[in-house]
Parts: structure tokens; sequence; C-alpha cells
């Protein structure tokens, strides 16, 4: 297990450290900034990640009519997932892309990621420490007497913040709304479809729509403001590539 874990800190913490105190130093050590500029550094780095994710999403839609003639015609589950499969194949869709990238996405980087911004905000890394995990480069090492500059727009990124808890659940309705087309046609599809599975589908994704912003207030309001600002300026940047993914 030990190897396990100092594995993971060499090819993934670290470096994710390292990349977070060059933005912080490169924005003239102000972490506001740099949390800016590493989060939207990490969006478009995995962006062809998270591609093949709302492409799958967009498309399984599309094909939801064709889908659910063929529930009609296969009772049989193994023959039906068979058809299904052969299906997607047709229209070049691997269900697997539908969501494995983002779940890789989430364990090496968002988690990494949330783990170094939870402890380098709650100063639980001295200097000492901080400079034992930075690589041999003079830039990045901090002072032995150097404090770390927290605070941005007058806000204190170590400490609870309610506006900014509230604002990144607001970022998130917003997001979720700009869905709301896809949601509308899941809502048509399922009271066409005689399949009431496909009204609880629906109802699950319309519920969503409220409860992620809830339950990202109640989060950000228990931890520190940094990470706050962080899922606000994430959910913004992903609101923007799905735009622009939308627009293509």
């Amino acid at each position: 297990m030990t190897f396990i874990n100092e594995l993971w800190s060499l090819i993934i913490q670290t470096p994710l450290f390292n990349l977070l105190i060059f933005f912080y130093r490169l924005c003239g050590n102000n972490l506001g900034i740099a949390i800016v500029g590493i989060t939207l550094f990490i969006k478009l780095l995995t962006y062809p990640l998270q591609k093949p994710s709302m492409e799958f999403s967009k498309k399984q839609i599309e094909l939801k009519p064709e889908l659910d003639k063929l529930k009609e015609t296969y009772k049989d589950k193994q023959v039906l997932a068979q058809k299904q499969m052969e299906l997607y194949k047709e229209h070049g869709m691997n269900p697997a892309l539908g969501c494995l990238p983002q779940l890789i996405s989430i364990i090496f980087v968002f988690i990494p990621l949330y783990n170094i911004f939870s402890n380098f905000l709650n100063h639980k890394f001295d200097n000492n420490t901080m400079n034992l995990m930075l690589y041999n480069w003079d830039y990045l090492k901090f002072q032995a007497d150097e404090v770390i500059n927290t605070m941005f727009l007058g806000i204190d990124f170590a400490q609870k913040n309610y506006i900014l808890a509230g604002l990144s659940a607001a970022s998130q309705f917003v997001l979720s709304k700009m869905m709301m087309p896809q949601t509308k046609k899941m809502e048509k599809l399922a009271k066409d479809t005689p399949d009431k599975d496909d009204d609880i589908m629906y109802n699950m994704q319309e519920q969503m729509i409220y409860t992620m912003p809830i339950l990202t207030f109640v989060i950000g309001i228990g931890l520190p403001s940094g990470l706050s600002w962080y899922w606000l300026v994430s959910t913004i940047i992903t609101a923007l590539q799905y735009k622009i993914s939308n627009r293509k």
C-alpha cells in the first residue's frame, strides 16, 4: 500500500501541487488568479476526456426512439443488449467512451486537485514540507518566514464564506438549466413512450437540477472558500465548453 501511495504522489499529487505553486508564483502570489489559471489549464488538458461523454449523451438522446423500438421488439435482455450494441456501433458510438473518460478525469485530476487545495488552504503543509514536495527550482520554493497569501477580492480563501458557496451553487444551477433542452427532449420521449422507466429517468434528471446546487452549497459552507472559488471557476469553464460543443 505504501508503494501505491508513493507512486500516486509521484505521478499525480506532486505534479499537480507544483503546477498550483507555479501559477501562484506566476500570478504574483495571487491565489485567486492562480486557481483560475490552473483550473483553465486542467480543463483544457482534460477536454478530450470530457468531449466523448458530451457527444455520447447527445447521440443517445437522438437514438432514443430507435432504442425504444428495440425494447418493444426484443424482450430477452441478452438479445436486447446485443441489438443495442449493434445500433451503437452502427452510429459509431462506444458506451465505454460515455463515462470512462469522465471517471478517469474525476479520479486522476479532480480528487487529487481537491485534496491539494484542501490541505493548502487548511495550512496542513508548513513551508519546509511544501519545499520538499516542490521540484528543485528556486522560483517555486518558499522562504522560511514566507506567509501564503490566501486573500482575494477581500475574501480569505482559508476561511468559510457563504457568498462564494452561494455563487458556486448558483453556477451549478445555471449549468443545469443550460442543459434543459436535453432534458425537455427526454420529457417528450418519456410522454410518447409507454415504458414508465423513461419517466423515472426523466424525473431523476429533473430533480438533479435542484439537488446538485443545494448539495454544492451545503458542502461549500463547510469548507475553505477557496474550494468554492475553484468549484465556481470550474463550473463556468464547463458551461463554456458545453456551449462550444453544442455549437459545433
